[in-house]
């Protein structure tokens, strides 16, 4: 290379933030408003902007909205990361919530109230309190909301400032929308709050019914939500109610419509005129019928709402069955919705139009949707007596198609029938013989065997047909051989000759000896032994009559239908669980102090639950590895779990004024506790922020981390190492972090054991740590080691023990005595012989 091309490795250009800091201290205004719009761009796209905080805090002195504006969207997002610097805003909110301009008084609040930092909450308190006195009402409405995160923030400061009567006041309002989001405030910190806040009265009932006309269609939600809480003095008052409400099932909105069919619901119960009630039911027919016109997603949510309702309404949609009939382009979850309360609506008047539709559907392609029908067309026999014989003609022209799958399912809602209905439809067994090579579902063979036996006495070749299944015993599922057993027996009892006899001795034999499953084992220890002893009480216990079945599969119970219908348009009416199933509510409590936390010094909350997902059940017992729970920096009001976590509306809105943004809802709260100390600040880790120490539990040491993500990007893949030190800690096993998303935080207690991983040389309690994940490069940072954790809990040891301990360190001390003599004296006599020999040199002159 020549000396020109060194030009090749020098630029000019200062990098993307020193440029963007430099555009930001421009004294040009556009210019300034370019470079803030850069900036959010970047933070928008995941880059990291937060060394920028400074710069962009000194663009909030402009009088232009769309700047000031973006200028707070980056204050809300970095405001965590940089609470001190925070605090330098804080002058100008206060004089913006003063500014003559409604607009930005109002965003000035807002913005207060999403900054979620401690710092600046006692200087929102009198910016709050002028503003939910405003003489505008679109700064008054905002300010109630921010009522609501304040609350979330401090409950204790709102309670005592007397926010929440000012919210009270705001009900009383001129504006509607003011008074639909003083209802939202004070719902939601009622939601949060373990007495009672609001409760709707006669006394405020007209203010709302009156506010409802007037506000947005969300502002109406918020309003009927809150009104379906208020129970009517008598049946007059309740009549009053609905009448003002009836209106609102017009509402082009799906989320009104399905609010007032609930508060139309909850007020019917109170209604003792049958005229009013079919009149209500007539009503609420053609708004619900609308819904199923809308896009499948709401669909199906009308369609999990409306199976609620004719439950308990039925008459409301008696006549409308036909809109509930499968379309072709239908999406498969709302066509099984739709097939659902079509069995609902089934009555002896429709049957048969019900009948043909399935028997449609039963030629379907989808397969799990022609077994749903073919079960459909059996449960409308079961509930419908007077039909049962239609659907057995059809379920038996379904058989003679001759498909697999349909002719599986069809023996299996055939036996259920013939529990329904015994001795009644039995001729057709013969039918169902034919089709009996072409089973190879357990359910199905286990229905056909079930039959078999049931009806040996009036099935000529039944031991030939049961035979025929018992050559392949050992290899049937054990739903097959449990039937199998006992049809054994029934035909044995109804037919006690030489085959079954046989037959009874290999299906015993099997069942017992060449088993290894308890119940089908148990189950013929019973049956040899019945038949051994009392052959008669065998047919008594065997051959007894059975109960009469009944299509209750898809019934709900009648306390939890209540509950979910009081909560119909929730998640709640979707997901058919009450909401305490998916999502646990904590209340506000002080946190307690470090002594009360850890009175011996150990790490306290090391067993935690985390929230349930919609179809799971209680959370495991924790164990002794790593414990993750993911948790906000700051406690939320409701904690979930995320499954798949499903995004909710935000009641308390966003920066630029939308009314539905979005949150999750399901982030667990963080445990009350001493604060870990912080080693690794966000500013050094690019937003994440890591505080650990060790502590003891029950006789173990562990590493009680907490990770905080301050950047905008998610964050996973998390693992540790640990340098050799003077005591060998190391971990007991992986690190187990739960993916952090932004804003976010996750605590873990990681099992630790010793001498593991020693260092040489001089000790020391030094303790070097390295964390690196998936989108960060290797963090390395240092924690001291605590001698407390070395020690026992109890420090207690047995007189025995100490006098062992204590022998064995007197022998040791002998020992090292000893050795250290002996050390001495070789050292002695190597001194001796180097200055002998230095001497021996000198004199020869080597040197």
């Amino acid at each position: 290379m020549s000396g020109h091309d060194s030009k090749y490795f020098s630029t000019t250009k200062k990098g993307e933030i020193p440029e963007l800091k430099e555009e930001l201290n421009s004294q040009y205004k556009d210019k300034r408003k370019d470079a803030v719009k850069k900036v959010i761009a970047a933070m928008t796209v995941g880059k990291d902007v937060s060394s920028l905080f400074t710069d962009v805090v000194n663009c909030m002195q402009t009088e232009n909205l769309e700047l000031k504006k973006l200028v707070y969207l980056y204050l809300i997002n970095y405001a965590k990361s940089q609470p001190d610097l925070a605090i330098l805003a804080v002058n100008t909110f206060v004089k913006d919530s003063q500014d003559p301009n409604p607009l930005i008084r109002a965003l000035a609040v807002r913005t207060m109230g999403c900054i979620r930092v401690d710092k600046i909450t006692e200087y929102l308190c009198d910016p709050l309190q002028r503003c939910l006195k405003d003489d505008d009402p679109y700064v008054r409405k905002t300010a109630s909301i921010c009522v609501a995160k304040l609350y979330d923030i401090n409950a204790e400061l709102v309670e005592d400032r007397g926010f929440l009567e000012s919210l009270k006041d705001l009900i009383s309002d001129n504006n509607p929308m003011v008074v639909a989001n003083a209802v939202a405030a004070l719902s939601e910190i009622q939601e949060n709050s373990s007495r009672p806040i609001f409760e709707v009265t006669s006394h405020t009932l007209s203010k709302l019914l009156t506010a409802l006309n007037e506000c947005t269609e969300w502002g109406q939600v918020f309003i009927l939500d809150a009104l379906s809480k208020y129970k009517a003095a008598d049946a007059r008052e309740a009549e009053s109610i609905v009448e003002r409400v009836t209106p609102r099932l017009q509402h082009a909105n799906c989320a009104v419509v399905l609010s007032a069919v609930k508060m139309i619901l909850q007020q019917m119960e109170l209604i003792t005129s049958t005229d009013v009630v079919r009149n209500l039911c007539k009503k609420m027919a053609p708004p619900l019928v609308t819904l199923l016109s809308a896009e499948p997603e709401i669909q199906y949510v009308a369609l999990r709402n409306i199976n609620l309702i004719v439950q308990r309404r039925p008459t409301i949609l008696a006549h409308e069955i036909k809109v509930f009939f499968c379309k072709y382009n239908d999406p498969i979850y709302v066509k099984m919705e739709k097939l659902e309360i079509m069995i609902k609506l089934a009555s002896d008047r429709n049957i048969d139009q019900v009948l043909l539709e399935f028997k449609e559907y039963a030629t379907e392609v989808d397969v799990d949707f022609v077994r749903k029908a073919v079960r459909a067309i059996g449960r409308c026999a079961i509930k419908l007596e007077r039909a049962a014989e239609r659907c057995i003609s059809v379920l038996l022209e379904l058989i003679k198609i001759k498909v697999n799958y349909v002719v599986q399912e069809a023996i299996i809602v055939i036996k259920d029938i013939f529990r329904r209905y015994p001795n009644t439809y039995e001729s057709i067994i013969a039918t169902l013989c034919e089709s009996l090579d072409t089973l190879d579902e357990p359910e199905a063979k286990a229905s056909m065997i079930w039959i078999i036996g049931e009806y040996a006495e009036r099935i000529d070749n039944a031991d030939e047909l049961l035979e025929s299944f018992l050559e392949s015993f050992p290899e049937e599922p054990a739903q097959v051989q449990l039937q199998l057993l006992t049809a054994t027996v029934k035909l044995f009892l109804k037919k006690p000759t030489e085959g079954p006899q046989q037959m009874i001795q290999v299906v015993l034999n099997n069942a017992t000896v060449e088993t290894d499953n308890p119940d089908l084992r148990d189950r013929a220890y019973i049956y040899w032994r019945l038949l051994s002893t009392d052959p008669e009480a065998a047919k008594d216990v065997v051959l007894a009559e059975k109960p009469v079945i009944s299509d209750d599969s898809n019934q709900l119970d009648p306390s939890l239908l209540d509950e979910l219908l009081a909560n119909i348009a929730t998640l709640s009416s979707v997901y058919h669980k009450p909401p305490d199933s998916f999502v646990t509510r904590v209340k506000t409590t002080p946190q307690r102090s470090e002594e009360e936390d850890y009175p011996d010094g150990s790490e306290a909350g090391y067993s935690e639950s985390s929230a349930h997902a919609p179809d799971s059940g209680a959370s495991p017992p924790t164990s002794s590895s790593s414990v993750p729970y993911a948790s906000p920096k700051h406690p939320a009001a409701t904690q979930v779990s995320p499954p798949p976590s499903a995004p909710a509306p935000d009641l308390l809105g966003d920066l630029i004024g939308l009314d539905n943004a979005i949150v999750p809802v399901d982030q667990p709260v963080e445990p009350a506790g001493p604060p870990l100390p912080v080693l690794l600040p966000a500013s050094t880790g690019q937003g994440l922020q890591i505080s650990a120490h060790l502590a003891r539990k029950d006789g173990q040491i562990f590493y009680s981390m907490l990770f905080e993500n301050n950047s905008q990007i998610p964050l996973d893949g998390f693992m540790i190492q640990f340098n050799k030190n003077s005591f060998g800690l190391a971990p007991a096993g992986p690190l187990q972090v739960p993916q952090l998303q932004p804003g976010t935080s996750a605590r873990t207690l990681l099992p630790m054991v010793l001498f593991q991983n020693m260092a040489p040389g001089p000790p020391n309690s030094l303790l070097q740590v390295a964390v690196k994940n998936n989108q960060q490069p290797v963090w390395y940072f240092s924690d001291k080691i605590s001698l407390l954790v070395l020690f026992s809990e109890d420090g207690k040891m047995e007189r025995a023990s100490f006098l062992e301990v204590n022998t064995l360190h007197t022998h040791f001390s002998q020992c090292l005595q000893q050795i250290d003599f002996y050390i001495w004296q070789w050292w002695w006599y190597w001194l001796i012989l180097l200055t002998f020999l230095m001497e021996l040199t000198h004199q020869f002159n080597i040197w």
